[in-house]
């Protein structure tokens, strides 16, 4: 694959000086047929002209309104050109090797559309996901997450999705699945959107593969937590309202856009759990919260929406004619 073109699409929201380990770490890739997209959503005018002054090959467009990650990663990929998209987060570093083996993974077969490496913490020790998972109480499920580095996750092998903050994918893949125009669902603004990608990739008949000799390492929850919150488990009790509010609301979009009738009835024990432990939360710790969340009840409707589209386009590769 060394004749195939890699983009790289970086968010930066500019609230921390992340982005340049992230970009050396990039220039240092043994893979070297590379473009880079940075979506600069600091609102900062001075701050790309900073990031063009050392990186002056990077392609940046410049937001002049706060626009959140799934946008800002549909703006980057309908800009870029390669075969294979890698989505990061700009609290990543990656290995010098990472996008080469990540890359060997897609050889593998042809339907692989998503591939994951070993995402590691900061320190190097600390495992932040070997790979994305669907729980029995439909959440995102990172495999291995907060656990110790002992080598129990060395086997590649075929996964259910990839991390969003470093999340490799084949573009036609994507292109295959977007809804509309869109790869990912801009209605999420940011959480979730990696399941839901690899739900819908999932039920198209593509496949994820994890990699573990593509290593990267992540700040887990520098994006969207506050500092105390940097790398701490249970995240949620760390973000702001807004983002909480995201992160229940994504959920249910996701499961209404992509969950069986039938797979929904065998797993509401399990989700039922789960929502009792979050509304529970909510009532008691953040009720100030239900207002708004009530206010978030228009993004049902568009899923449902999008649950149609979804079928439809199933149903259109399969050669089955709707009535």
């Amino acid at each position: 694959m060394s004749n195939k073109l890699v983009s790289i699409i970086v968010v930066e929201g500019g609230a921390k000086n992340y982005l340049p380990s992230l970009l050396d770490s990039i220039k240092q890739q043994t893979y070297s047929h590379l473009e880079i997209k940075l979506i600069d959503n600091s609102l900062d005018p001075i701050f790309s002209q900073k990031i063009l002054k050392r990186y002056p090959t990077i392609d940046i467009y410049q937001s002049q309104k706060n626009i959140f990650y799934c946008q800002a990663l549909n703006i980057g990929i309908r800009k870029s050109k390669g075969d294979f998209i890698l989505c990061l987060n700009d609290d990543v570093i990656l290995d010098q090797r990472f996008i080469k083996e990540a890359l060997s993974a897609f050889e593998i077969d042809h339907k692989i559309g998503m591939v994951s490496g070993k995402i590691l913490r900061s320190d190097k020790l600390t495992i932040d996901s070997a790979g994305l998972f669907l729980s029995l109480w439909r959440s995102a499920k990172e495999r291995g997450y907060g656990l110790e580095d002992k080598g129990q996750f060395e086997k590649q092998e075929y996964i259910f999705g990839v991390n969003g903050a470093v999340a490799f994918y084949r573009r036609e893949m994507l292109e295959n699945i977007k809804i509309e125009s869109e790869y990912f669902d801009e209605d999420f603004r940011m959480f979730y959107e990696d399941l839901d990608v690899a739900w819908r990739a999932q039920r198209s008949g593509w496949k994820a593969y994890y990699m573990p000799r593509a290593i990267a390492y992540h700040v887990r929850g520098a994006t969207a937590r506050q500092g105390s919150g940097i790398d701490k488990p249970y995240g949620r009790k760390y973000l702001n309202d807004d983002l909480h509010i995201d992160l229940i609301k994504n959920r249910y979009l996701t499961l209404i856009k992509n969950e069986s009738f039938l797979s929904f009835f065998l797993h509401l024990p399990f989700i039922y759990c789960y929502d009792l432990i979050v509304w529970g939360y909510i009532l008691f710790f953040k009720p100030c919260m239900l207002k708004k969340l009530f206010f978030k009840l228009k993004y049902l409707k568009s899923a449902f929406k999008e649950r149609k589209l979804v079928k439809k386009n199933l149903f259109y590769r399969r050669g089955i004619k709707l009535c």
